[in-house]
């Protein structure tokens, strides 16, 4: 296998980086490829309800992990004592895959495409103070008054996902296994 590729899409709240997650991962799915994805989240995530067998064993028994098999699916739980970066992340779970599409992530040094919103009027995160320019795959907006020394690919271009998708492939951190 020739390594396992990772980007990031990154945004303010509600720009629509799950909407883009989605549309990158679908479209490399549609292809052939085996894709993963991974969500970080600010705050534990609910995954499982109060009184099922696994919520028992996890929560009341305080096990460090729990696992639920299932037809076509399973679902690990597990204890950590602090957040882990993506690329650990990759490596311990995800190394299997062709492609993983992180959401969010912004503070770590990995490839990043940023969606920016006109709607939400803010500014691009690429080019502020404490950011790596040279993690930037590309901004993604609707506001035709962003430019950028970095593709800029506007959603009324006919072709923006398709230029997306090369970009970030080629340009993704490839992670050996």
């Amino acid at each position: 296998m020739a390594g396992t590729r990772l980007v990031s899409v990154i945004g303010t709240k509600n720009s629509g980086k799950t909407t883009l997650v989605v549309a990158l991962a679908s479209n490399f799915v549609r292809r052939g490829n085996v894709v993963s994805t991974i969500k970080h989240g600010s705050h534990p995530a609910t995954l499982d309800v109060e009184g099922t067998d696994t919520w028992r064993h996890f929560n009341e028994a305080n096990v460090h992990q729990t696992m639920i098999e299932s037809p076509g699916q399973r679902t690990l739980f597990e204890r950590v004592e602090e957040e882990s970066d993506p690329v650990s992340l990759v490596k311990k779970y995800m190394s299997g895959a062709d492609l993983v599409i992180v959401e969010g992530f912004k503070k770590y040094p990995i490839p990043k495409i940023e969606i920016v919103r006109k709607e939400n009027g803010q500014q691009p995160i690429f080019g502020s103070e404490g950011t790596r320019p040279e993690d930037w795959i590309a901004l993604v907006t609707d506001d035709l008054t962003i430019e950028a020394p970095i593709p800029v690919i506007r959603f009324d271009h006919t072709s923006w996902l398709m230029t997306l998708s090369r970009l970030a492939w080629d340009n993704a951190l490839v992670i050996d296994s």
